[in-house]
């Protein structure tokens, strides 16, 4: 009679290597931001003082120096209302796009998407002089109304080409099904197409969501100080020669960093889904 022993796993070096290159990145990418966090509650002296010790205390001022004395909260209620309706028009247009392209099979259809290509890949530095010589001769350069124009035209592009692809690995077949159930073209895409596609939705709108809510060029060129996002005004805080002005960036950088991580911690399974597959496989 045979007897079978439970031998001790074999130590794999080739996988804790892997795992410790792993940690290895992860303490890397993380150090600074878990940095400047401690010295966003610290003075001046205290955050860049040559000997390294956390026997200091902790300061809420400069918190309450950026969010309240320098009306922070108008930056953050700025950056939400652009970054709200830059989300909101480009996924409606590029969905309906997107879809509408991935049906498609003529050849005009690749040339929209060549044109729309070759616009996103135009430098936005590029564009600037154009678009601020034109809304200053208009009279709409330190708007909200400019600023999400811009930033949806530039994203528009990219969006349109992302749906796409999502919308392309969703048979055909979901659409026939629909609409022999008595379902138009819109209530079969909105209530069949849609909901199947909502990874993808989600990814696209995160890439979006990034592009509107960290945009600096645009931001500080076509608003002025009341009007800027934050990144715009953590970058005006920074540059500034007075020691409370930099600590109040660095908080600054924090506070933006924030919503950032709470996105993708809330987000995680729709955007790794969207990323893997997309959407059903025909």
């Amino acid at each position: 009679m045979l007897v079978k022993l439970n031998m001790p796993h074999q130590f794999n070096l080739s996988k804790f290597a892997l795992y410790l290159a792993l940690f290895a990145w992860l303490i890397l990418n993380c150090l600074p931001i878990l940095w400047m966090g401690v010295i966003s509650f610290r003075d001046y002296i205290d955050a860049f003082s040559p000997s390294l010790s956390f026997n200091v205390p902790l300061t809420f001022a400069n918190y309450s120096n950026l969010w309240i004395d320098n009306k922070f909260y108008q930056n953050f209620y700025n950056t939400c209302f652009v970054t709200f309706f830059v989300v909101l028009i480009s996924l409606s247009i590029g969905c309906l796009a997107g879809y509408g392209l991935s049906r498609y099979k003529g050849r005009i259809g690749f040339i929209l998407l060549l044109v729309a290509l070759a616009f996103r890949a135009i430098p936005h530095s590029t564009l600037l002089p154009s678009f601020f010589t034109m809304f200053d001769a208009l009279g709409i350069r330190n708007t909200s109304f400019t600023l999400i124009l811009v930033l949806v035209s530039i994203n528009q592009p990219f969006t349109i080409w992302m749906l796409r692809s999502f919308f392309i690995h969703i048979p055909t077949e979901l659409d026939e099904a629909a609409q022999m159930d008595g379902c138009s073209s819109f209530q079969a895409f909105f209530k069949v197409i849609v909901p199947v596609m909502w990874p993808g939705i989600v990814t696209t709108g995160l890439f979006s969501f990034l592009l509107a809510y960290n945009d600096f060029l645009l931001s500080s060129a076509l608003t002025n100080t009341e009007m800027m996002t934050m990144p715009a005004a953590i970058a005006n805080s920074i540059h500034a020669e007075s020691e409370s002005f930099l600590m109040q960036g660095i908080a600054g950088a924090v506070s933006i960093t924030i919503p950032l991580i709470l996105l993708i911690a809330i987000f995680q399974k729709q955007i790794v889904s969207g990323l893997t597959q997309g959407a059903v496989k025909g």
